[in-house]
């Protein structure tokens, strides 16, 4: 009844179904919402459960189901009730649309089902397989165990048959050897003495006993393949082939490895070392040269409350410490002791024999050296040689009276200087050619300097004799004058009257020559490695490096290793001053040597050494402390007047040396008279060279070796000159008025004065209250009471009239802010620099220390 009415109300009068947005088949109750403002509203809330169906359903209960209608049974028609209405066409009922499943989707649904469950089973059965599979390789390897296993066994067992075997086969060896006494019986019976036979050993055992084992046959000998059983092939390191057994060697190898785990924890012996310690050493390196691990020798810096790495650099002194603590000896070395043991290596006085002198010929340009020269090489050389030769090489030997003189030829003065300057001494004698008709000239001048600066003895040459105009009482007169005595003139120094044009008197000046040798006595070892000096060098385009050397000790030969200047190399071709090729080279021989890696320096000494390595060393250092010195000489280290009065300053009694050059002879004198006034107690001028003309190269080099300054007076110095001493730092300062010459000197030689110490007193402080400040330390609260306190200056702490310390301030402060000076009666903060022992009550006196310069 309830149901009919329901129906007639959603029924309208002309019969047909109103539209409504309530549907039915869901739970509905009415919810109060309010509002503000105290409104209010009543809202009708349905709730609907929604189920969810399977594809094969069908799809009218689907849809049923989706539009929230629950399926039942067609009502009687007894009943009066009228029955549910179908969907339309449409798929709409009671104007909302139904959520109706297509044909085509749930036939994708069903293939997608089959696909998964095909799927499934092939996983299924692919699992099965893998399953089996692993299962036979599992049996598989357990049958290749159990058969490794089973050979192993019967290996040992054979083994030990065959040993077994081996032991009775001797036991019954030693049965059957026969007695003296049956050896004895055999041989009268006629039978052979020896082992019983088989026959005769049954007869003897007589018949077997029941139960008796018979003694196994001998084995077999073992066949090819058994005896190479152990030995390695590819077919037993294959995956097929059995293992070997491990060898001796290895179960030797394991024996030691036990034997050292189980030793490891012992304390090794300790070995004390040398360590060879340079000025610097890194940490990494001393442990290496002690044979210790770096971390223990970190760990024991750590201890001593310094963190460094291995990698850190530390000094010799430090180095030496370390060392001591771990129980090693030290010898300290430096860089130079790279060149130790090389160069002037002490001979023994029987091993020394004679050699031939080497004799340098100097003068001036125009008094016929290079003609005496050439009439000495002429007079003496073979005939047939080749003349060029021996002006090639700058170097020869003649022959007078079976003996044998060397003569370098050394053009100018540089090669002379330059062997000088770098401390190798060449020449034994050096012969003085003077003009008979210039006399003495100012370049004789420079090189009797020269000569007296070498410290070698002289022989004067008087040339040109022959000439009508010719005056040699002339010149040993003015030879007096430059303190050059000849014996004529009552001193020691021989002269000899020759003319190198016509050939006079040649002969004597050689004999001259050998008699100042015998005089020297000139001895050499022959008999050791080779010492010398290079007379000139140079780059030839064919041949490489050239070097003309002068052999001083021992005996050079083709294949020597040696170092010369900063170069290195192995000799591979020895020529002579006639082009002849030698196998050796002998004292004071002069010879032309080919394989230097470059090119060295005249005047710098070469010696043999042991390996290439140790050359190679040498010349690094050497080249280290070539590129040192040039890197100072530009930065002015030498030559300037100023620094050369600073180097000098510590002397007891200061030399300033200067080399003076001036237009006339009479400048010269005058510069050098006042020059000679100037001199004090402590300081004092000397002229290295004095004479008139411009600067020249040797003039240059001259300054260079004895480290003076050079004073032009109304001269200039040419174009060679002055890139020498650009090259070399030295000074050259110009003059034209002798009054400003003398000013600059007499002031440069006042800075050799040590300068006078003058204190000037400031100001005294008193010290009111000490407060200590984190990161600063203590600083005290002062006022002045006399003077001015300065920050910078000098300051001395006074305690009971007594100074106890003596500094320089650290800070000075008024307030918070850090100021110059106090005045008196102000109050300011100080502290002192690396001194913290300050109290109330103490007194601060402040001072300023000045250096008056002292004049001549």
């Amino acid at each position: 009844m309830s149901d009919t009415t329901s129906d007639d109300k959603k029924t309208g009068a002309d019969g047909k179904r109103t539209l409504t947005l309530k549907r039915s088949g869901g739970d509905k109750s009415t919810v109060r919402q309010n509002f503000s403002h105290g409104r209010s509203k009543s809202v009708v809330v349905e709730t609907r459960k929604r189920k969810f169906t399977r594809p094969d359903e069908k799809p009218a209960a689907a849809a049923t189901v989706k539009a929230g209608v629950k399926p039942r049974a067609a009502a009687p028609a007894a009943e009066g009730r009228k029955p549910a209405a179908a969907p339309d066409e449409g798929g709409k009922r009671g104007g909302v649309v139904l959520n109706q499943l297509s044909q085509s989707e749930i036939e994708a649904r069903k293939r997608a089902l089959e696909e998964a469950k095909v799927r499934e089973a092939e996983e299924r059965k692919r699992a099965a397989e893998e399953a089996k599979r692993r299962a036979e390789e599992d049996e598989r390897r357990a049958k290749e165990r159990a058969e490794s296993e089973r050979r192993q066994k019967e290996e040992e067992e054979r083994l030990a048959a065959e040993k077994a075997a081996r032991e009775r086969a001797e036991v019954d060896a030693a049965k059957r050897a026969p007695t003296p006494e049956e050896e004895k019986a055999a041989v009268a019976a006629g039978k052979p003495a020896g082992r019983r036979g088989a026959g005769e050993e049954e007869e003897n055992r007589g018949p077997r006993r029941p139960g008796r084992t018979e003694t196994p046959p001998r084995p077999a000998p073992r066949r090819d393949e058994e005896r190479r059983r152990g030995k390695i092939s590819l077919s037993n390191v294959g995956a097929d082939g059995e293992g070997r057994a491990r060898s001796l060697s290895a179960m030797r190898r394991r024996q030691e490895k036990v034997k050292r785990m189980m030793a490891g924890n012992e304390p090794r012996e300790k070995i004390s070392r040398e360590v060879q310690l340079p000025e610097t050493i890194t940490i990494q390196e001393l442990a290496q040269r002690m044979a210790e691990r770096a971390v223990d020798v970190v760990k024991f810096l750590m201890k001593q409350g310094q963190m460094m790495k291995p990698g850190d650099l530390i000094d010799a002194d430090t180095a030496e410490l370390i060392a001591v603590e771990f129980g090693h000896t030290v010898k300290r070395v430096t860089e130079a002791d790279v060149e130790e043991g090389i160069f002037d290596v002490e001979d023994r006085p029987e091993d020394m024999k004679p050699r031939p002198p080497v004799v340098t010929i100097m003068g001036h340009v125009d008094h016929g050296k290079t003609s005496l020269l050439d009439a000495i090489r002429k007079a003496n050389v073979v005939s047939g040689e080749a003349g060029g030769i021996t002006q090639h090489i700058g170097a020869y030997q003649v022959e007078q009276d079976g003996q044998k003189i060397t003569f370098l030829d050394t053009p100018g003065h540089a090669a002379f200087t330059a062997m000088r300057a770098r401390g190798a001494q060449a020449t034994d004698i050096a012969i003085l050619v003077v003009a008979a008709d210039d006399s003495v000239m100012p370049q004789t001048i420079e090189s009797i300097n020269h000569i007296k600066a070498a410290g070698v003895p002289m022989i004067v040459a008087i040339n040109k004799v022959d000439k009508p105009e010719a005056d040699p009482q002339k010149v040993r007169t003015e030879l007096l004058q430059h303190e050059v005595f000849v014996e004529s003139m009552g001193g020691d120094i021989q002269e000899v009257e020759v003319s190198a044009l016509k050939g006079t008197n040649l002969d004597g000046l050689l004999e001259s020559i050998l008699l100042q040798a015998e005089l020297l006595e000139l001895k050499a070892n022959p008999d050791r490695s080779a010492e010398g000096v290079v007379i000139e060098a140079k780059l030839d385009k064919g041949r490489g490096s050239v070097a003309t050397v002068l052999v001083q000790a021992g005996t050079l030969r083709i294949g020597d290793i040696l170092v010369a200047g900063d170069e290195w190399g192995r000799v591979r071709a020895i020529v002579n001053d006639r082009g002849q090729q030698l196998k050796e080279a002998v004292p004071s021989q002069p010879v032309e040597i080919l394989g230097l890696q470059g090119t060295p320096l005249a005047g710098d000494k070469f010696a043999v050494v042991e390996s290439e390595a140790r050359a190679r060393e040498i010349s690094e250092y050497r080249q280290r402390v070539t590129r040192e010195k040039a890197v100072a000489r530009q930065a002015g280290s030498r030559g300037s007047l100023e620094q050369m009065m600073a180097q000098a300053r510590d002397k007891e009694m200061a030399e300033f040396p200067l080399l003076i050059k001036a237009d006339v002879q009479g400048s010269v004198e005058a510069i050098i008279g006042a020059l000679e006034k100037l001199g004090t107690d402590e300081v004092q001028a000397r002229i290295v060279h004095s004479g008139a003309g411009g600067i020249t190269e040797t003039d240059v080099s001259l300054a260079e070796s004895t480290g003076a300054a050079i004073l032009a007076f109304n001269v200039r110095a040419n174009k060679q000159a002055r890139d020498a001493a650009e090259a070399a730092g030295v000074e050259i300062r110009y003059y034209n008025i002798i009054y400003n010459l003398l000013d600059d000197v007499k002031a440069a030689m006042s800075g050799l004065l040590s300068p006078e110490r003058r204190e000037t007193f400031l100001g005294n402080a008193e010290i009111l209250e000490v407060f200590n400040i984190t990161k600063v330390g203590k600083v005290a609260g002062c006022r002045v009471t006399e003077g001015k306190v300065e920050r910078g200056a000098g300051v001395r702490l006074i305690r009971d009239n007594v100074v106890i310390h003596e500094g320089k301030l650290k800070t000075l402060k008024r307030f918070k802010d850090e100021v110059s000076e106090v005045p008196g009666g102000q109050e300011c903060g100080m502290a002192f620099e690396n001194y913290d022992d300050i109290r109330a009550g103490d007194v601060i006196e402040c001072f300023r220390v000045e250096e008056i310069a002292r004049s001549l």
